[in-house]
């Protein structure tokens, strides 16, 4: 099984926060962590320095590669940063890969 995390201190959220699953709203100066096994990209989040980890709303995704991953968690942290009670960003869906040579529909 691979897997992979990311965690990013001290993203100060702009107005409105981040959505959480458990308590809502969280401002401030948060910590963003993203854990990507199994195809799945799990994000948290915590008050910088605080015990407790709240999962991000629209988290888990599905997400293909650990490079997907680090995007999304770079995405996730662009999203907090903005604010406006940020939820975890879909990934966009790709398009199924055609044989090489096949007439496009």
């Amino acid at each position: 099984m691979a897997w992979a995390s990311w965690t990013t201190r001290g993203v100060f959220s702009g107005h409105g926060g981040v959505l959480t699953e458990e308590v809502g709203v969280l401002t401030g100066d948060l910590t963003i962590h993203t854990t990507w096994a199994d195809d799945t990209a799990q994000v948290t989040v915590q008050y910088t320095g605080a015990i407790d980890w709240f999962t991000m709303s629209g988290s888990p995704v599905p997400c293909d590669s650990e490079e997907d991953s680090r995007s999304l968690h770079d995405a996730v942290v662009r999203s907090v940063r903005l604010g406006a009670a940020a939820t975890v960003p879909r990934p966009p869906l790709r398009a199924p890969e055609r044989p090489a040579g096949s007439a496009q529909e």
